[in-house]
């Protein structure tokens, strides 16, 4: 990622909602200042690059460097016998992803090893351990790298300045919402985000988004296409389901895989655990923040009728029904997703298949975020599954890759 003057690639993920009804902009603008705010002890600048001095734990002058390209012993190397601490922000470099290396034992290029689990084929697989980035202290929910690789997230191109002319030109990219790649040219999420947004693209790969430092790039596509369900209603939002078609596929690589989906209405039983994944809200309404790593959450599949009848409990009333393109999931206190996670997926494990997952759903809606246990609702994929593959055929591409 790189900023030329104020913002050309938007690294802090910025929730729609947020821009649209301007509550969080102060706060967002504020976040924005203070990145460019330098906290490192030293800068000096020799040939054009800017270097950060720091002093390793033996007292020795050194220089801050991506974590991968350091061979001291007493840093982390490329086979990952250390461990990156994420929480570690006041250490001797400003990024907890730099560490304190000695010249000599700086390497121009890294020799990054892949998890030997990026060798299975097919869909579906989640690296749970992460791959060639092995961190610690992920205490509030954070993914590991690379551990859900086909999620993506979906932004859109906005002027920085709101003015008819914006004669700088400058434009931020603004966080949408979440969205699941299940064909290199094919992404598929919620019709409520994208239905009335143009210039959309789609970043895969990403999990830091304050960063671009982890050991494999994140890769951006343009949105060519978006088809929407016909029967999509924006009021009740039945039928949330869209497909983006990308204007050149995805290369697949150790953090961009492709998600498996379940056969038309294979639905797992209630009590199941899932993974929802997603940089929206950790809570609800202004307290709310976006989140800068990706996170993760493992919620139950709630029953149909159990979970209509919670929600009747709700400001929906006794009268509320449940339509047929939802399914359910979570009504565990203060575990739930949350605003900016709509469209991102939920996977459910595949029996028998270790580490293999299906995505059985998608973030839809919900009553607050957690508070009293109220499940969240999700969009039914098994039971769009025909529409999905009719749709991905008739652009001509492989349904057949995120079967399994």
């Amino acid at each position: 990622m790189c900023w030329t003057v104020l913002i050309v690639a938007l690294v802090v993920v910025v929730g729609c909602e947020a821009i649209v009804n301007g509550g969080d902009l102060d706060a967002i603008m504020q976040h924005l200042e203070n990145m460019y705010k330098t906290t490192s002890p030293t800068l000096n600048t020799a040939g054009g690059e800017v270097v950060e001095r720091c002093m390793t734990s033996d007292k020795l002058r050194g220089e801050c460097v991506i974590y991968y390209l350091c061979n001291d012993n007493n840093t982390a190397n490329t086979d990952g016998s250390n461990v990156i601490d994420i929480r570690m922000r006041d250490g001797p470099c400003s990024s907890y992803l730099d560490t304190c290396c000695l010249p000599p034992d700086i390497q121009i290029q890294p020799i990054l090893t892949p998890n030997p689990n990026y060798q299975r084929q097919g869909c579906g697989w989640r690296n749970p351990n992460g791959v060639g980035l092995f961190t610690t202290g992920d205490v509030g929910g954070e993914a590991k790298f690379a551990e859900f690789p086909w999620m993506v997230a979906i932004l859109k191109t906005e002027p920085l300045f709101i003015n008819e002319n914006n004669p700088s030109g400058q434009n931020m990219n603004v966080y949408v919402g979440g969205g699941s790649l299940i064909h290199p040219n094919v992404v598929l999420t919620t019709a409520h985000y994208v239905v009335e947004t143009r210039r959309l693209f789609v970043r895969a790969g990403e999990w830091d988004t304050q960063t671009n430092k982890e050991p494999y790039p994140h890769q951006d596509r343009e949105v060519v296409k978006t088809v929407v369900h016909k029967n999509f209603n924006n009021k009740n939002l039945y039928y949330d389901i869209a497909l983006l078609f990308l204007n050149f596929p995805m290369i697949l690589a150790p953090n961009v895989g492709l998600a498996c989906l379940p056969s038309p209405r294979q639905r797992v039983p209630a009590g199941t655990r899932c993974f929802a994944s997603g940089w929206g809200k950790d809570k609800y309404g202004q307290a709310g923040q976006y989140q800068v790593i990706l996170k993760k959450i493992d919620l139950p599949i709630v029953d149909r009728q159990v979970c209509q009848r919670q929600l009747r409990r709700t400001r929906l009333g006794r009268h509320f029904n449940l339509h047929s393109s939802f399914i359910c999931a979570g009504g565990e206190r203060d575990k739930d997703t949350c605003n900016g996670d709509g469209g991102s997926p939920l996977v459910c494990p595949i029996e028998f298949q270790k580490e293999r997952y299906m995505q059985s759903g998608m973030v839809a809606w919900g009553i607050g975020c957690g508070e009293d246990g109220t499940p969240g609702v999700y969009v039914d994929v098994a039971g769009l599954r025909d529409w999905i593959d009719m749709n991905v055929a008739a652009a001509g591409y492989d349904t057949s890759v995120y079967s399994f």
